[in-house]
C-alpha cells in the first residue's frame, strides 16, 4: 500500500501543520474512533431475512 518513504513524508506533513505538541491528542482521537468503529460493527443487529409464514403462504 504505502512505502517507508510515503509514510515518512506524510509523517513530516503532518508534523509541519499541526505540530509536535498537538500529535498525541490527535494520536489519541484517532485511536478512540478506530476502537468505537470496531466495537459499533461488534454490536450491530442481526437482521433476519428468512420470510414468516404470512409471507410464504399468500404466494398465489
Amino acid at each position: 500500500m504505502f512505502g517507508t518513504t510515503e509514510l515518512i513524508i506524510i509523517l513530516v506533513i503532518v508534523i509541519v501543520i499541526f505540530g509536535a505538541s498537538r500529535l498525541p491528542q490527535i494520536g489519541k482521537g484517532l485511536g478512540e474512533g478506530i476502537k468505537n468503529f470496531r466495537s459499533g460493527v461488534k454490536e450491530a443487529p442481526e437482521i433476519d431475512v428468512t420470510p414468516s409464514q404470512d409471507e410464504a403462504g399468500s404466494k398465489d
